[in-house]
């Protein structure tokens, strides 16, 4: 199968995050949010894992590999396109209101411990409200 990116493209995130840092982690989900949608992203998500704990596959704690002191977060920004993608993310880091992402150190989790990946959708479904 030949993957071409076609329609909505994804950005996903898997990271572990302190405990004792998710609230200051949760601010800046929020700030980010915003920030990614005013530049033109469609959707926004932040989870933090409850029922990770599998006994098949690789479980989120394994691949994240997480301390004890820490929770799994994963996490998607849905775009148009990934054109669309390039188009924000060069608005996104150009805007001044993300200058302490530039800093590692003031980041409420550890960037070098994060996964990243871009996704081309193959499958998306609703149920009808």
């Amino acid at each position: 199968m030949n993957i071409k990116p076609r329609g909505k493209y994804v950005d996903a995130f898997v990271m572990p995050v302190k405990k004792s840092n998710l609230e200051d982690y949760l601010k800046l989900a929020k700030k980010c949010s915003k920030i990614w949608l005013e530049h033109g992203a469609i959707e926004y998500v932040e989870c933090v894992g409850t029922n990770i704990f599998m006994d098949y596959g690789t479980p989120f704690p394994k691949l994240a590999k997480l301390k004890k002191d820490e929770v799994c977060v994963f996490s998607w920004i849905v775009y148009k396109s990934m054109a669309n993608q390039k188009s924000v993310m060069k608005k996104v880091l150009a805007d001044k209101r993300l200058a302490q992402m530039q800093d590692p150190k003031n980041m409420p989790f550890d960037m070098n411990k994060m996964s990243h990946g871009g996704f081309s959708m193959l499958v998306t479904s609703k149920k009808n409200k």
